[in-house]
């Protein structure tokens, strides 16, 4: 059975950090390409980041460049999202999402909210 569960999500005051992990199981997690997706309350989802089944590339948002670090750990089916100078408007819900390629398939976690307020 094919599971992604995110955790780390809360509440934080803007500048602040956060850390948000997915544990993944029931599929090949080595092989498979992990992102970071996330949707604010009526906005449509949006990609975040991304990273290569192997951890030797990477892709971010524009939005996210520079302020957020994908990771991932092979041995232990973790993927991580390290979030820096946190701003209002990336309060959304975030998800993590595997895929095995251009056609699949893709697996979605139920996601883990952040929210960024004073």
């Amino acid at each position: 059975q094919v599971q992604l569960v995110e955790s780390g999500g809360g509440q934080v005051q803007p500048g602040g950090s956060l850390t948000l992990s997915c544990s993944a199981s029931g599929f090949p997690f080595k092989d498979f390409g992990m992102n970071w997706y996330r949707q604010a309350p009526e906005k449509e989802r949006e990609f975040v980041a991304g990273m290569i089944y192997s951890g030797r590339w990477s892709n971010y948002a524009d939005s996210v460049r520079g302020r957020f670090t994908v990771s991932r750990d092979n041995d232990k089916n973790m993927f991580y999202l390290q979030m820096n100078n946190l701003r209002t408007d990336d309060s959304a819900l975030y998800f993590c999402r595997a895929s095995g390629g251009p056609t699949g398939p893709y697996y979605w976690g139920r996601g883990t909210q952040v929210t960024v307020s004073s």
